[in-house]
């Protein structure tokens, strides 16, 4: 399937059991001759919908919509939306929306959803990834793996081919998880990073958002003739992850491990699922297009909160005994009792860990894949599970501290953020970028 022209999408911005939201303008219900406009709440009532403000209620059994007379000068506004759920950077923010508002029902809980077309999505999604400041060729990459992605997980959906593959297998001696994009059952794509990071037009800041999705309108890359299911992370630490590393095991011939250079680093031998290469890489410097420390670069990806971050091209992590085994028994639901060794058992392409072992004094476990590690690993998530341990050892042999060497940040497949805006500083079109980090794929525009 290849979409003729663009489509609309729905997104998902937040299920609570009392939604307050904002309209400014003029909105309406179809089937209501009445404008409505100021602050509402939305909560369940008598098995009903209800909206209400101080001069007007509003209520269905099963869903409200309300659009404006004007899609794009109207806007909405919805309080406490939660943002970077269970990421080191989780809060809560108001954010502006414009085109349609749509609540429904799920049990005691609304949810808010936003219905609007798939390019001024896409604004939304690289000015909610990326810095008004960023580079017009990066922003046009960002823009054409934006788009493909989400038709790609458009396709999956709407034509119910989504594999029915299994994210979790358990045994005694192994647990392991991926994590990838369910499908939601109310709405298209939620706005969080478990997809894409959408903030409305709440970070829609300047014109350059704008001009990259209308230079690039309706260009996606294909493999086969098919609309390719592309991914991004912040640094990929030097070389990308295969996809099947990551998630469900399967090859996509677009999604395959490259160094992110002109050409292989000196020095460095990269069969990195050799322990001894992986360790001389992660506490290596290898030169990358993501190797920099470019204020003015760095401060294209890392807006706001982003910024919280600093080191993650190469990366250190100290943990106590009681620290790392607090951590792990809260994360995992298993007392491990004392930590006495996290072992690695295989890596990736990239260096990343698939498959790490933790021996414990009450339980051994091997647990993968590359999320799953990072999850257990840290209160919130690891930046990457590339990485290294180190252990200063105690009394009765028990480690009293772990080391944690990493690189990196984020899964590692597909186009590397930091990378193809160094790319881009340094000259790269955005047809570059793009071949650079799908060097299986081609770019056509399937609509005008």
């Amino acid at each position: 399937m290849i979409f003729r022209a663009e489509p609309e999408i729905s997104v998902g911005i937040l299920t609570q059991q009392k939604i307050m939201f904002e309209l400014y303008g003029n909105f309406k219900v179809v089937g209501d001759k009445k404008n409505y406009s100021g602050i509402f709440s939305a909560e369940i009532s008598d098995d009903k919908i209800v909206c209400k403000s101080n001069s007007a209620t509003i209520s269905d059994p099963e869903e409200i919509i309300l659009t404006p007379e004007d899609p794009y000068s109207e806007s909405f506004l919805i309080r406490d939306v939660v943002i970077g759920i269970n990421f080191h950077w989780q809060r809560k923010e108001r954010q502006r929306f414009n085109h349609s508002l749509k609540i429904i029902k799920s049990s005691k809980n609304v949810i808010a959803i936003n219905i609007l077309p798939l390019e001024s999505y896409i604004i939304s999604v690289i000015s909610s990834e990326m810095s008004a400041k960023s580079s017009m060729q990066f922003l046009k990459a960002l823009s054409v793996v934006s788009r493909s992605w989400i038709l790609a997980q458009l396709i999956k959906t709407r034509l119910k081919k989504e594999k029915k593959t299994s994210s979790a297998y358990e045994t005694e001696n192994e647990m392991i998880k991926w994590y990838d994009r369910g499908q939601h059952k109310h709405f298209d794509v939620c706005a969080d990073d478990h997809c894409q990071r959408f903030q409305g037009i709440t970070k829609v800041t300047s014109e350059n958002a704008g001009k990259a999705v209308r230079q690039t309108r309706g260009i996606v890359l294909l493999s086969d003739n098919k609309i390719c299911d592309t991914r991004y992370s912040k640094s990929c630490g030097g070389i990308t992850e295969d996809f099947e590393n990551v998630w469900e095991p399967i090859q996509l011939p677009y999604l395959k491990s490259i160094v992110d250079y002109k050409y292989p680093p000196e020095n460095f031998n990269l069969n990195l699922f050799n322990e001894n290469n992986a360790k001389k890489w992660i506490l290596g410097n290898p030169q990358s297009f993501c190797n920099t420390t470019d204020k003015v670069i760095l401060s294209q990806i890392l807006i706001d909160y982003d910024r919280e971050t600093t080191n993650f091209y190469r990366w250190k992590i100290e943990y106590s005994q009681e620290e790392i085994s607090n951590i792990i028994k809260e994360k995992s639901g298993i007392d491990f009792g004392n930590i006495l060794d996290l072992v690695p058992v295989e890596r990736g392409t990239s260096s990343r860990l698939i498959k790490m072992k933790i021996k414990g004094s009450k339980k051994v476990l091997t647990i993968g894949k590359e999320l799953e590690i990072r999850r257990i690993l840290s209160p919130n998530h690891l930046y990457s599970s590339a990485f290294i341990v180190d252990k200063i050892i105690g009394k009765n042999s028990i480690p009293e501290k772990f080391i944690i060497h990493g690189a990196g940040w984020g899964h590692g497949v597909g186009l590397c953020q930091v990378g193809a805006a160094v790319m881009a500083e340094k000259g790269y079109q955005f047809d570059e970028i793009l071949l650079h980090y799908f060097s299986n794929a081609v770019i056509k525009k399937i609509y005008n």
